[in-house]
């Protein structure tokens, strides 16, 4: 799918975490939609393989929080920052000096280089973020909105948060156009240890439909918010594209740079339901171990949810792209698992 863009035709277009798991597959998909006259700066802590090479890419390999990654991203003026590298909520709470150095620091410093460019004549930079709904921290609202309170509990989330709250500053100096999407747990993920906690929404279909048996960490009754990698990009690519007066007209009154991204609001029970329509033996594989504190944070996401300003901004809602038959979501999930 082509997307239109409404930056300059020779725009330098920085991704970060490009070699991650939604990096990849944004990179590729924008090679197929986006302008070729683009000139592309991919960087991760490590090289990817199969990632787009050619004349214009530029690969940065490097820690974002040295400097010299820093200064050789913004050797030439960029005019936007697809920014999705980041350390994921298990590792974040296992060693929080890591998670303010990579999640907050480099951002920030990336931030300011953003602003340094644009306050000695260069272009406004158009920034999006992948934020997280770890915003929302326990014990979680029966109804979560465009108006609820954000209360992280899990460190990730609350860098997140911080960089929401830089991100509005900035755009309300004229100094960034900002933009933030707050993403759910994206599946199927493939099996990585990436430190995210969520992960098990991809385990919990990945395994049993795999054959393999798999030990759940919250319980049947637990309700989750699923978003397919398809879904995700084609966010990201709705709001890169996006002309700044729509945004605005759209976002200014809300006040705020960042929303919730549509996901599908399900509980455990009724993925397992899904799933014995494809395989009748993927919910016996299924054992149940439930974690009090991650079915707290990631098992009690309400089932009662507005999704009002991305529907305003036009992003995909895959309950009505698949007419809420749960079945045929995670059959196309599982498709690449299924193939002989």
């Amino acid at each position: 799918m082509r997307h239109p863009f409404d930056l300059t035709p020779n725009a330098r277009v920085l991704v970060t975490g490009a070699a991650g798991y939604v990096g990849q597959a944004l990179v590729k998909a924008l090679a197929l939609s986006a302008p070729r006259s683009w000139q592309w700066v991919l960087t991760d802590a490590q090289p990817a393989e199969g990632v787009r090479s050619d004349a214009n890419t530029r690969w940065v390999v490097g820690d974002l929080s040295d400097s010299r990654v820093s200064d050789a991203l913004f050797d030439q003026p960029v005019h936007a920052v697809v920014h999705l590298a980041g350390l994921m909520s298990g590792r974040t709470e296992q060693d929080v000096a890591l998670g303010e150095r990579i999640n907050l620091h480099a951002c920030l410093d990336l931030l300011a280089r953003c602003r340094a460019q644009y306050r000695q004549g260069g272009p406004l930079v158009r920034w999006l973020m992948t934020s997280s709904i770890a915003v929302y921290g326990t014990p979680l609202p029966p109804r979560i909105d465009d108006h609820t309170p954000q209360r992280p509990s899990l460190s990730y989330g609350t860098h997140k948060r911080m960089l929401e709250l830089m991100l509005d500053d900035m755009n309300r100096r004229g100094d960034l156009d900002g933009r933030a999407v707050r993403l759910s747990g994206v599946v199927l993920r493939p099996v990585l240890p990436n430190g995210a906690l969520s992960g098990f929404n991809s385990d919990l279909i990945r395994e049993p439909l795999l054959g393999r048996d798999y030990v759940c960490p919250v319980s049947p009754d637990a309700r989750l918010w699923l978003l397919s990698l398809t879904a995700a990009l084609a966010h990201l690519m709705r709001l890169l594209g996006l002309d700044h007066a729509t945004w605005s007209q759209v976002m200014g009154p809300a006040g705020t740079c960042a929303l919730n991204a549509p996901a599908w609001p399900v509980s455990v029970h009724e993925v397992l339901q899904a799933m014995a329509q494809i395989d009748p033996q993927a919910p016996q594989r299924v054992q149940f171990a439930p974690q009090p504190a991650m079915q707290a944070q990631f098992g009690a996401w309400p089932l009662d949810v507005s999704f009002a300003l991305a529907q305003q901004l036009a992003l995909t809602d895959e309950r009505q792209t698949f007419k809420h038959d749960l079945t045929e979501f995670v059959r196309q999930l599982a498709q690449p698992l299924l193939r002989p």
